[in-house]
């Protein structure tokens, strides 16, 4: 007897062959129907025996398309409409999309062979793609996803491609991007006034370049890279140079597995990740010395080719190991239109590798590691974006603007909260143009009724981010407290809405609800009912404020005038240069200072203990010393890190870093000794918390937790005391998670209260002691 089910699939289902894959199943088992993407996912009507819809059924929840990613499936009886066969339908236009849009996906195997094989029409061809690889979010311009849609539409199918397109048994049915040298874009190179054209005759000469010395931007899939040889210790130093970056690392690509595994250990953990689909870049310990490629680090970020274009550089003759960087000068956004690259990267790159097919958006290389609880995103971008991350309640729609470092935006559509790109620090005017263009791009892709939207921001009342969220049109606008989001990503990544915690939030900056300089932060609660302050890193005072997380040293004048009996911090073997002195004159007249429970300037504090004196060159540069230096430092009891009286004391824990530095013990002892005492006392803080609130899970967010070192000692002491601990698993733990835990928040209703006085928090805290030394 004839039996039917209409079939609602949720999730990452379009843009992944998961069409063909339906058909292919249901024509497989004699069923008859269709299928056909719809706004808010794929429709399914399949008719045939009951076994055979059974079969269907436990098929599609167990066996969908690799790149798929299914979120629901919801299955009902319908009345059978005696179809003759299963065929694939033309998608439904709607009023509000809410599927999730798939992200860019590496080239697949199959289409890697026919690359490089001279009897295939498409060998050689930089376009290359299929169901199961190629562009996807760097290429759609609306949606649903089809060919009309995306900026591949200028490109008529010729007959070829146009019968692979329409061959239910090829796997290039209904692959949206798919085209062919002779229906396709095409790649040429620009050097000055002079052009090659021609794939081959393009990507060699490009090859050739690299390979004596020169520095090519390499139009990829969601913008440009800066290309040279990172053996080539003359070639990096130039790019350097040119980007104006100073020290911070360089990102890697290696022709192979081969290559990337002769210049860093891959753990299997690692070895997974720089494997998976997403392809990111992975952070791992180096094994080759690459001279000006990580300048004092002990690891480096390494990727592999992820278009077929990479792999065509590689065998041209390219350098096996290339420096692969975004191209922009330092802090700026990724170029990725033809015309501002030629203009924004004029004198840094010698020649431009540009491909015709125009880039939707800009979408940076996603960064992870793998860490103590499993992979660790540091920026969320290609592979991973714009996926919905969690699902929350469902009031109407969000935005969510996150806050001004590490920019992304979030939008909450139908209940799926979806994250955007990377979009970068909002200080840098190209940054925050983009900002502007990512919340736009949102809106009209999900077509929200501005007149429903729920726009929320950052508390601090100048970032960037909210004063421009302040500007948007919308049903109403509130803000939420940055180290509650923190907590709360967490929490909604997952699914944990009731769930009751103790949530950490350990970063550089985030502003609080007092007025004061948060970044020490213990809450307890949940989304549902909120999370309340229960603990924090004892106050201390920043001179000169945001330029304290600019110098250690500076940042340290406020912690150390703390400590009674104190040396001379300008003398051996601390030598602090005269920009301490000068701090502390701040601090005695009280000008310029700010009161702050900041982590993360306590780790500033210690590394300027321990030799990093001078001024940083990027983002967490000191912490990042610190604990590198820490890496070999076993063999020193960890340092007293007390909890009393709701407050971590900072004071013990810094005297015995000092102490120890004056009897000269090694400094990656001490550093290994700072960690551990910071891990002990957090440990024993958060064991009493739970204790008295009878909670069991312990939540750790904010950018101090992107420290492994860390991560691995506080691990054991919150599992020897019964307590579960979750981290951010899909967006990152520093501020690239922010937008995520505002979103959560805010769609149960949990809005912040009007920052208080910092002049009362100020009284609060002992005076300074008088400045130890002479001044000088």
């Amino acid at each position: 007897m004839t039996e039917a089910r209409a079939i609602h699939v949720r999730g990452v289902v379009q843009g992944v062959g998961f069409r063909p894959h339906v058909y292919r199943s249901a024509r497989a088992r004699g069923l008859a129907g269709w299928v056909l993407n719809q706004q808010d996912g794929v429709r399914i009507h399949v008719e045939g025996e009951a076994a055979a819809l059974d079969d269907f059924l436990s098929a599609l929840r167990g066996e969908p398309p690799p790149a798929a990613a299914i979120r629901s499936i919801d299955v009902q009886a319908a009345a059978p409409a005696g179809y003759p066969d299963f065929t694939i339908g033309e998608s439904l236009e709607g009023e509000a999309p809410s599927t999730s849009m798939p992200p860019d996906l590496p080239v697949c195997d199959e289409c890697l062979e026919e690359l490089f094989d001279p009897a295939d029409r498409r060998c050689g061809y930089p376009y290359l793609n299929c169901t199961q690889c190629g562009p996807r979010f760097s290429v759609i311009e609306a949606l649903p996803y089809d060919r009309a849609h995306t900026t591949m539409r200028a490109w008529p199918l010729d007959e070829f491609c146009a019968s692979q397109y329409h061959d239910p048994s090829d796997r290039r049915f209904h692959a949206q991007p798919v085209a062919c040298p002779a229906c396709g874009p095409h790649y040429f190179l620009k050097s000055g006034e002079a052009e090659t054209r021609g794939d081959a005759e393009a990507v060699g000469a490009a090859a050739r370049l690299l390979e004596a010395g020169g520095i090519v931007a390499v139009k990829g899939l969601g913008g440009y890279h800066l290309a040279c040889d990172a053996r080539r210790a003359e070639a990096v130093a130039a790019l350097r140079e040119r980007k104006f970056r100073k020290e911070k690392p360089f990102a890697l690509m290696g022709r192979d597995l081969e290559v990337v595994q002769g210049c860093v250990q891959l753990s299997a953990a690692a070895l997974q990740l720089l494997q998976s689909p997403a392809r990111p870049i992975v952070l791992a310990p180096a094994r080759a010395r690459l001279d000006g490629v990580a300048p004092g680090s002990p690891e480096l970020g390494v990727m592999l080719p992820y278009t077929p274009l990479h792999h065509l550089l590689f065998a041209a003759g390219a350098p096996e190991l290339l420096v692969m960087t975004s191209a922009n000068r330092s802090s700026e956004p990724i170029a990725y239109r033809d015309e501002d690259a030629l203009a924004r990267l004029e004198g840094l790159a010698d020649a431009f590798l540009i491909g015709e097919r125009p880039i939707a958006r800009r979408v940076d290389d996603s960064v992870a590691r793998h860490g103590p609880f499993g992979p660790l995103l540091l920026r969320r971008s290609r592979g991973y974006a714009p996926g919905a991350v969690a699902a929350l309640p469902d009031g109407g729609p969000i935005l969510a603007v996150g806050a001004d470092l590490k920019n992304t935006v979030t939008l909450v559509v139908d209940g799926q909260a979806f994250v955007s790109q990377h979009i970068g620090d909002l200080g840098q005017s190209q940054s925050l143009v983009a900002f502007r263009e990512t919340i736009d791009d949102l809106l009209a892709m999900y077509r929200v009724r501005r007149e429903a939207l729920t726009v929320v921001a950052d508390a601090h009342p100048q970032y960037r981010s909210g004063l421009h969220a302040a500007t948007l049109a919308a049903a109403c606008h509130g803000t939420v407290q940055h180290h509650r989001a923190h907590v709360a990503s967490v929490l909604a990544e997952r699914q944990a809405h009731s769930e009751p915690v103790a949530g950490v939030a350990f970063d550089g900056t985030g502003y609080g609800e007092d007025g004061v300089i948060w970044g020490g932060e213990v809450f307890v609660g949940s989304l549902k009912d909120g999370l309340q302050r229960a603990a924090h890193l004892r106050p201390a005072l920043l001179a000169g404020g945001d330029a304290a997380a600019r110098h250690p040293v500076q940042a340290a004048a406020g912690f150390l005038c703390q400590l009674p009996d104190a040396p001379d911090f300008q003398a051996e073997p601390f030598d602090f240069p005269a920009r301490f002195d000068g701090a502390r004159q701040l601090l005695a007249r009280r000008l310029r200072t700010f009161p702050t429970t900041s982590m993360g300037r306590l780790f500033d504090v210690a590394a300027a203990l321990l030799g990093f004196t001078r001024e940083i060159t990027f983002e967490g540069q000191a912490a990042i010393w610190l604990q590198h230096g820490a890496a070999t430092g076993k063999g020193v009891a960890c340092y007293p890190f007390p909890f009393a009286a709701r407050e971590l004391d900072f004071r013990p824990l810094l005297g015995a870093v000092i102490a120890d530095r004056l009897a000269g013990r090694d400094p990656a002892q001490i550093a290994y000794a700072f960690h551990a005492g910071v891990a002990r006392g957090l440990g024993l803080a958060l064991g009493e918390i739970c204790r008295q609130r009878k909670l069991g899970t312990v939540v750790l967010s904010g950018g101090v937790f992107q420290n492994t070192l860390l991560l691995e000692l506080l691990r054991p002491r919150l599992e020897a005391a019964g307590l579960r601990v979750w981290t951010n698993r899909l967006v990152p733990p520093n501020d690239g998670g922010i937008s995520l835990g505002q979103a959560a928040l805010a769609a149960f209703g949990r809005w912040d209260a009007a920052p208080g006085a910092p002049s009362e928090v100020v009284r609060q805290l002992d005076p300074p002691t008088p400045p130890v030394g002479s001044a000088k």
